[in-house]
Formats: structure tokens, sequence, C-alpha cells
């Protein structure tokens, strides 16, 4: 609780009058600067009562990608049995406030309001929480109240279509094979029984908790993956505009592509950081709440991710997607342990491209330089079915 300008200037008068009236013994400058406190006492206890309001709030949906429209809906409902409610409160979209009407909202009344949510960018938009504001009809005092319940808005990179992926290989019994289907060797979930399972997968202690059928679902941890390293170092991508680095978008949006590209062909995807974060959730999830690391040595954190996956399994499918002017030996010395390695690295418009192919040493592998998501896309299709 706080006072207003104007309550602040009553309280230095009602503190004058009453000074003055008591030094120099004028009763009625003394009533005034009583008048004056009593009216600051009567608006504290105004502003204090709270009514019963009860918030709900709704994305529309809840993950978009970039630039696609998304709204919140949020409703207040004033559950006081007597009294309405008078008040001016605000949500928080994004950082920026957004009013709420709540004029003389009636007991068991509500009040919607819709309003859009910003999705220029790629991020994950936090909204709320509803801010209750109370002011006293004489605008002396002022308490601001958050009310609970916050949500989020996770707004995915662009995806640019891409028709196929390279797979990894992986070991059989006849050798290097390409594309192994699911095996069944590890459990991986339970799921609903569908007809044509095989009964000896049914797992009964669980159908009988669940009061239906459920089967155990298995896949081979040899299949090779596709693994993306987003490099997220501030250093890979110096260039910024507005406070955004595109080249870091542009790579965003290329494993974005990726992941939907992997999954329209059951091909499984890994995505890690350079800094190592561990992100949960869905890829576009994470891609989303990906942001860039201002570490004081990112050469380091590059030599560590290179050798945290030299350490894997070997058969996998490597994309490194970065920045310009990064040195891509410590990726290229993966070609050993991967089956392909193939780098991306984004540049920005009007300037030379961030690895000169002809350059030995630089990589031993596929090198795609891109000026933006849908050029490093269309690059991928006319190479992939060359790799």
């Amino acid at each position: 609780m706080r006072t207003t300008a104007r309550g602040t200037g009553l309280l230095t008068a009602a503190a004058t009058l009453l000074g003055a009236g008591f030094t120099f013994g004028y009763p009625e400058l003394a009533g005034l600067g009583t008048a004056a406190v009593v009216a600051l006492v009567v608006a504290a206890l105004h502003t204090l009562w709270q009514p019963r309001l009860e918030s709900t709030r709704t994305a529309e949906p809840d993950r978009v990608g970039r630039g696609e429209p998304a709204f919140i809906t949020l409703t207040v409902r004033n559950r006081d049995r007597m009294r309405s409610a008078t008040l001016v409160a605000e949500d928080r979209c994004g950082g920026r406030p957004v009013p709420v009407p709540v004029l003389r909202l009636r007991p068991g009344r509500d009040t919607t309001v819709r309003y859009p949510v910003p999705t220029r960018h790629r991020g994950v938009v936090p909204v709320g929480p509803l801010r209750i504001v109370r002011v006293d009809p004489l605008g002396l005092v002022r308490l601001v109240r958050s009310h609970p319940g916050t949500s989020r808005v996770w707004v995915h990179p662009h995806v640019h279509p891409m028709t196929a992926v390279p797979a990894g290989a992986a070991r059989s019994m006849d050798g290097r094979s390409d594309r192994v289907p699911h095996g069944s060797i590890t459990f991986d979930s339970l799921r609903k029984y569908v007809v044509g399972d095989e009964l000896r997968r049914v797992h009964w202690r669980t159908s009988a908790r669940a009061g239906e059928l459920m089967v155990r679902e298995h896949v081979d941890t040899s299949l090779p993956r596709l693994v993306i390293l987003l490099d997220n170092r501030a250093e890979a991508h110096p260039q910024l505009v507005d406070g955004v680095a595109e080249t870091f978008e542009s790579a965003c949006e290329a494993a974005a592509s990726i992941v939907a590209a992997a999954g329209r062909n059951d091909v499984p995807v890994v995505l890690h950081l350079i800094n190592g974060d561990s992100l949960g959730g869905h890829e576009f999830d994470r891609l989303a709440a990906a942001a860039l690391c201002d570490a004081p040595h990112g050469d380091g954190l590059l030599r560590t991710a290179a050798l945290r996956l030299r350490q894997r399994r070997s058969g996998d499918t490597l994309v490194f997607l970065t920045g310009p002017g990064t040195a891509l030996e410590h990726i290229g010395a993966l070609r050993g342990a991967c089956s392909r390695v193939i780098a991306g690295v984004f540049a920005a418009p009007g300037t030379a491209p961030g690895v000169d192919p002809t350059v030995p040493g630089q990589l031993a592998g596929v090198l795609i330089n891109a000026v933006d998501g849908a050029e490093f896309a269309a690059e991928w299709d006319c190479g992939v079915g060359r790799w």
C-alpha cells in the first residue's frame, strides 16, 4: 500500500496544519489537519478491502509458430455475495500491461477480455499474473495485489519444408545397414492395446489397474539417430539487430525444419545445445526456449560438446548449426565417430559466407552456407540425395 501524489500532498498538508495549529494555538488549523488525517485513515481502510475474485486464463493455442496468431482469453469473476467490485486491473503479456475492465462487477457476475499474444519473435511468452489495483474514491491511497495464476505461450521457430533426411548407419548381423526399423530389445513405454498386437506383449498388472489392455512398447537402442548440435554461444552470433541475432534465429529455424522432417520419416532425432543446457519437453519447446549464452571461453564449450558426442555410440548423423566465423576443426574431428557430419553455417544477409569450403582442414564433411532457414532447407534438399 502506498499513497498517491494527491495522498502525499494531503499528508504533507495535514502535518503542516497540525504543527501550525498546536504551535501557534489555532484550533481551526488543527481541526483541518485532523480531518485530513481521518480522510487518509478512511481511505486506507477502504483500500484494504479486497473482493473475492476468481480468474481463469486460456491460451488459444499455447504453442504456435513464429508469426502465427495466438490469443489469451481472461475471465474475472466476482465471487462476493454482497458487494460489487469496482477496480482497476491489468494483465501482463510478454512484459507489457493489458488493461482488464472490472468496473461495477456485480456479485456472481464475470467479465471477459481477449487480447493477442505477440508472436513476432521466437521464444516463451510469459502471461500473468493479474494485477488488481484498488484506489479509494478520493484517490489518496493505492494498493496493488497480484492475483495468483500464470501461463506461457511457446512461439516455435518457423518450419521450412524438407523432403528427406539422411539416416545413420547401424551394425547388424549382415554388416552395415541404413534405416533399420524399430526393434524389440529395450522397453520404452506402455500404450493402449490395438487390434493385431501380440498378447504376449500385454502388461497384465497395468491393464488391471487401468481397466483396459496395455501393451509394452520396445525400441532398438542400436538404431541410428539424427543428432542436432545447436550453437548457442553469443560469440558465434555476434551481429545483433534490435537485440536479436538473426543468424541464431535462422539456426533455430533450420533445427526445427530438420526435427519436423525427421518426424515425418520416423527417424529418431536428438537435440543438444553447445552450453549443455538440459531443457525438458519436446524439441520444438526446447527450441522456443533456447537462448544465447555469453560464455567467457566459447571455444572450450565447443571442444567439450564435441568430446561428449565422441563418447556416444557411433553410427549417428551429426548436424551442427552455427553462426559466421566459427572454427569447425572440433566438429570435423567427429567424422570417424559419426556416419555423416553436416555443418550449417549462417551469415547475415549481404555478408560473405561464414566458412570457406575451399580452406583445407575446416570440415571433413558436408558444409552448407546459408543466409536464412529457407535457403538452408533448399540447399539441404538439393544435397541430401547425394550424401
